[in-house]
């Protein structure tokens, strides 16, 4: 990779796929972003670009990039695969390019305060991934053309969303009279499905029909 090459990418600014870092000040934090690229639709990360696209580089980067690797392999599970590079912009400053495919091993994780905390990336932001987002990260990378019977559930769900654009699993499980874990499944089933879309937040994930 050159060095025109990561200007092109800066220039694309922050996105679904891209993440700027100055810095590797806190890889315990980046490696959260690290997650989410993986998890979702794999992307770049770029050390040594500003906010703003500028890549202005970072002195010794080679440090940075031994920290973050040294991260990347002790923090996350399973193992993640990726590529990287540097690249110098003058004698002491250069910039690390990382590379992320979208993982066939997702979802990653983090072991955390006792529980495993996984991520994704919603445009330019990473989110913790909720229950119903991990399943559908781990069964959508196995399971195809899923088929489900289209009941009672599914009519309150339908005729909810032709009055809203979206709809919360909380929403969902109180207009069709559901325990929380059936509404739950329900929904993981339909994404799976292609039928709805999910939308991943930080409060409360929305769920949406799809798109044809």
């Amino acid at each position: 990779m050159t060095l025109q090459e990561v200007t092109r990418l800066a220039r694309q600014g922050e996105g679904l796929h891209i993440e700027f870092k100055k810095k590797v000040a806190h890889p315990e934090k980046i490696v959260r972003e690290v997650i989410a690229l993986a998890n979702t639709d794999g992307g770049h990360l770029l050390v040594g670009v500003d906010d703003d696209g500028s890549v202005s580089g970072q002195r010794y980067v080679e440090e940075d990039v031994y920290v973050l690797n040294k991260a990347i392999k002790e923090m996350i599970r399973p193992m993640i695969d990726y590529e990287h590079f540097v690249i110098p912009i003058t004698e002491k400053k250069g910039v690390a390019v990382y590379h992320f495919h979208k993982s066939p091993k997702r979802p990653h994780y983090l072991y955390e305060e006792g529980r495993k905390r996984s991520f994704v990336r919603v445009a330019d932001r990473t989110v913790q991934a909720s229950k119903e987002v991990w399943e559908i990260l781990r069964r959508g990378k196995k399971e195809k053309d899923i088929i489900f019977n289209y009941g009672e559930k599914e009519t309150k769900l339908m005729h909810a969303l032709s009055e809203r654009e979206t709809i919360t699993l909380k929403e969902y499980s109180k207009v069709a009279r559901l325990p929380r874990f059936i509404a739950s499944k329900t929904l993981v089933r339909l994404v799976l499905a292609n039928v709805l879309q999910v939308i991943p937040q930080e409060q409360e994930d929305l769920f949406k029909l799809k798109a044809n």
